[in-house]
């Protein structure tokens, strides 16, 4: 790659005037801007940003770290960062940790590399990259917590009202006379240690019910982990009246899952489901979902972060959004329903 040296050579300046001339042109003669100018155009010479952000110690850049960004909920939540965060004069740099700390800590040390100033984090699941972040944190580096809390941690977050959801969906559900619920995911502190699925037992008992053991199993909310899991509880020989997937992808994976089963939504079984996919309006009957503002808890991330940065708040307060649950045709009170053969 060609060196500012080289951009000098070109243009029969010395190395102090073709950097002047890429940071306060305005100071330059317009003589000699334009040759300096023409040699960056015939090289084609590109600042090392790395470099400067080293001599600088401050690179105006964000990492973000997200679950997967094959997800809509991630993939829109990076779209509206990456708006907010270059409206505020920064650069993003996105990775994924695929829900796994131990990648995670790979990919943070690569964004500290880059000298990052600030950090969005959906954090994986363990503890592998919890002392690399405290580390960050002392370096100076402002990290803010979206979609999940890492247990004890108290760097601030932007957080979905997972409690008040949950409790929101099983009462809604109850209400429609559905007393046998099952939820695509059973709480683990280690494997699963999500707010959704540890609400769900308690929601369930404060409508005066149980969760069924057979309809329990901990696993990532994965489409394909879903199809299978609806595959098995719903060949059980008393299924569930309705399901409560935890996410949309896993509430894609239960919809492949009764459609191969040739189950019907909802007069076979009920579906609810955490985020608004847009295949789910277009489906029929469209899914009833508990909705998560996106858009706006991305931006209040970028914000945070921007005003931490910028020295106005250092310490902001947790924020935490309403789910919204936009009902549609997906469910309705149980009907008397198929037993399928166990296959």
């Amino acid at each position: 790659m060609p060196s500012i040296t080289d951009v000098a050579k070109q243009a029969g300046v010395s190395p102090t005037t073709a950097k002047r001339a890429l940071k306060t042109p305005h100071l330059l003669h317009p003589e000699t801007l334009a040759k300096v100018m023409e040699a960056v155009s015939k090289l084609h010479y590109e600042p090392d940003l790395r470099a400067g952000a080293l001599r600088a110690g401050q690179s105006r850049t964000v990492g973000v770290v997200l679950g997967s960004v094959v997800e809509p909920f991630f993939a829109q939540l990076a779209r509206t960062l990456g708006q907010e965060l270059r409206r505020g004069g920064y650069n993003m740099l996105l990775t994924e940790n695929e829900y796994q700390s131990a990648h995670e800590l790979t990919e943070l040390k690569l964004l500290y590399g880059q000298r990052i100033d600030a950090l969005i984090l959906r954090a994986g699941y363990g503890d592998e990259s919890r002392e690399y972040l405290e580390r960050l944190h002392k370096r100076g580096v402002f990290i803010v917590q979206v979609d999940y809390c890492l247990p004890g941690a108290t760097y601030p977050s932007v957080m979905l009202g997972n409690v008040k959801a949950v409790r929101e969906a099983v009462q809604y559900l109850y209400g429609l006379g559905h007393r046998r619920i099952a939820a695509t995911g059973k709480y683990d502190p280690l494997l699963h240690p999500e707010g959704r699925s540890y609400t769900f037992p308690t929601a369930m008992a404060e409508v005066g019910l149980e969760v069924r053991p057979e309809y329990e199993r901990v696993m990532f909310l994965t489409e394909e982990n879903t199809y299978q899991y609806t595959l098995d509880v719903m060949r059980l020989a008393c299924p569930p009246t309705a399901l409560l997937a935890l996410t949309g992808a896993s509430a894609a994976g239960c919809y492949r899952a009764l459609q191969e089963l040739g189950l019907k939504v909802p007069d076979d079984v009920s579906l609810l489901s955490f985020d608004n996919y847009s295949w789910m309006s277009l489906v029929s009957p469209a899914i009833t979902v508990l909705a998560q503002p996106i858009d706006d808890m991305a931006r209040a991330a970028a914000q945070m972060v921007l005003r931490a940065l910028s020295g106005e708040d250092k310490r902001p307060a947790d924020i935490v959004f309403p789910a919204e649950l936009i009902v549609r045709g997906s469910c309705a009170p149980p009907q008397a329903q198929r037993v399928l053969e166990r296959a």
